[in-house]
Formats: structure tokens, sequence, C-alpha cells
């Protein structure tokens, strides 16, 4: 369920993974790793919230091919 605030809508982490196509586990090794940034916000009880944006960004990402280490 997403969260309204000052006019911008805000997606809890399964949220935005669901729009990406990727688990949890994936944007969390992601951002662990410096693939994809953290969250800029978090809800009153530390949680990632993304923006819209952010999850394009996400998706983009997902969508891209990375090359083996």
């Amino acid at each position: 369920m997403s969260i309204t605030f000052d006019g911008e809508t805000y997606y809890r982490t399964a949220e935005v993974c669901q729009m990406a196509g990727i688990s949890k586990n994936t944007l969390l090794r992601w951002i662990r790793d410096g693939v994809f940034p953290d969250a800029k916000h978090r809800d009153r009880r530390g949680w990632r919230i993304f923006t819209k944006s952010e999850g394009t960004k996400l998706k983009a990402a997902a969508n891209k091919v990375y090359k083996c280490r």
C-alpha cells in the first residue's frame, strides 16, 4: 500500500521490487554493493520508502545487463 505525503507518493520496498520484477534480496544486495542507491526516505519505523521516480530507475536498472565479475 503506497503512502502519500506532501503531495508525493511513496512505495514500500516490496512494492518497488514488484514493479521492477526483482526480489527484495536482490534490491538489498544492489544497495549494499552500490549498484543502486539506498532510499532517500524512511517511514516512522525506519523502513525504506521509494518515490515513483526511484521505482522507475530501479526498473531500468533491473532491465540492464550486468557483466559478471
